[in-house]
């Protein structure tokens, strides 16, 4: 599997078009539109897991800097991350 990290999303972008686009390349896993904690809107940000690394790198080479829905976007391998817990005070 390979975690695929999408910059410069689109605001109207939903995770079934994300799903959809990815899945020319191959198998997609799961995709996540990062949303802000406080408002529940959605970041400009996204992970996209495809089924394998071939897939992954595959889909990276073929739509980094490509427009989708009226913006370019940015595309790298994620990185394997332990999410920190926000304190009491900030939730």
């Amino acid at each position: 599997m390979l975690n695929i990290y999408v910059k410069n999303l689109p605001p109207a972008a939903s995770s079934d078009e994300l799903r959809k686009y990815f899945e020319t390349f191959g198998k997609v896993v799961s995709t996540e539109i990062v949303t802000n904690v406080r408002t529940g809107e959605p970041k400009d940000y996204a992970f996209v897991v495809m089924g394998s690394e071939e897939e992954g790198n595959a889909a990276i080479e073929a739509l980094n800097g490509k427009e989708w829905m009226g913006k370019p976007l940015t595309l790298e391998r994620g990185r394997n991350r332990k999410r920190k817990k926000l304190p009491p005070q900030l939730r």
